[in-house]
């Protein structure tokens, strides 16, 4: 059982739960629902002792103490989960992953995640990292996005390869369906915060990224909090008429949660599908014709992670992987080739 101590912010939310949710730090990973149970269990202590109701009137400056029970164990276990592998050797492996796998297990998803699949795919070839026969995860990319990530399957290659993603020379291309077009001369586009053009019409996006200040599972775009990021975007094609959906290349120099997804709809050209940061977009039927109920019905984030590079942590060669277009999406862009006029 541990504690944490939260003070209210200045202007908090009229009501505990919410107040909460935006004063707790954001290591605590305390999401709303959460916070819920918590009030409600009887874990949390106000100024007049325990508070039972998260509509509980709060004032600025009051001290709330949250009694955290110790987390439950998640025993991780083999699984004999197919992997498309597009490379391996003793220290690491490369994985082309579908879309709707987790990367890790966490108490919502204990089981069928690329975790528990590497478990029991690499066995006895992990030497270790922290002491513990496990792999080596360095970065993830979303449930439901699709494509390649590298993990470490020894100590010395985890080492390695988390130095270049903190240091952010590891390559990360990624292919999106995106509504809206990239264009340097729309004034609204070039009056967004943040947003520059580069060489080439690249689209620039830099901001600070942290959680939304009353969604936990999501975050935001700031300029005066949260962690460095910068999206370059490069448009392929276009589709639409007048032009209104476009396929995308994104690089990333940092790697942030969402980013890609809070970048893109911070410009207003938010990823078809996406269901956290789409919104209530919808596609223009009088723009995309037939492609329109396609891209408005496509269940998931239109985002691939299609090309990755890193130098060899053992061997110091340079590797670079690309993944074609997984099938979902391939048949989106067909669509939308197809129906909709290509500028």
């Amino acid at each position: 059982m541990s504690n944490l101590v939260v003070t209210i912010p200045a202007d908090p939310p009229d009501r505990l739960d919410k107040a909460l949710a935006v004063a707790v730090p954001e290591e605590a990973a305390l999401s709303r629902s959460r916070l819920s149970k918590l009030i409600a269990d009887g874990a949390i202590t106000g100024p007049d002792g325990v508070v039972r109701d998260g509509k509980a009137k709060v004032a600025e400056g009051q001290e709330y103490h949250i009694a955290l029970p110790d987390p439950e164990p998640v025993e991780t276990r083999p699984e004999a989960i197919p992997l498309v592998i597009a490379y391996e050797d003793s220290d690491l492996i490369v994985i082309d992953k579908p879309a709707g796998m987790v990367v890790h297990p966490a108490p919502g998803s204990p089981n069928g995640t690329l975790v528990n699949a590497l478990l029991a795919h690499c066995g006895e070839t992990l030497s270790g990292i922290g002491g513990e026969r496990r792999p080596g995860i360095v970065h993830r990319i979303d449930k439901d996005t699709s494509g390649l990530l590298v993990v470490a399957k020894s100590d010395r290659a985890h080492h390695g390869l988390a130095a270049q993603f903190e240091a952010h020379t590891a390559e990360r291309r990624y292919l999106a369906l995106a509504h809206g077009v990239i264009d340097a001369a729309d004034p609204r586009l070039r009056g967004v915060p943040g947003v520059s053009f580069e060489p080439g019409g690249v689209l620039k996006i830099t901001s600070r990224l942290t959680r939304h200040a009353t969604d936990r599972q999501r975050q935001a775009v700031y300029f005066d909090k949260g962690r460095h990021a910068v999206t370059r975007a490069r448009m392929l094609e276009v589709f639409g008429t007048p032009p209104s959906a476009m396929l995308v290349e994104c690089q990333l120099e940092t790697g942030r949660t969402h980013q890609i997804r809070v970048h893109m709809t911070h410009a207003g050209l938010g990823l078809i599908g996406d269901p956290v940061y789409g919104g209530a977009r919808r596609a223009s039927a009088k723009a995309l014709g037939a492609a329109a109920e396609a891209a408005t019905r496509f269940p998931r984030q239109a985002l691939h992670a299609a090309h990755l590079g890193f130098r060899h942590p053992v061997s110091d060669e340079m590797m670079s992987f690309d993944s074609a277009l997984p099938e979902d999406m391939q048949v989106l862009l067909d669509s939308l080739r197809t129906a909709a006029p290509q500028r």
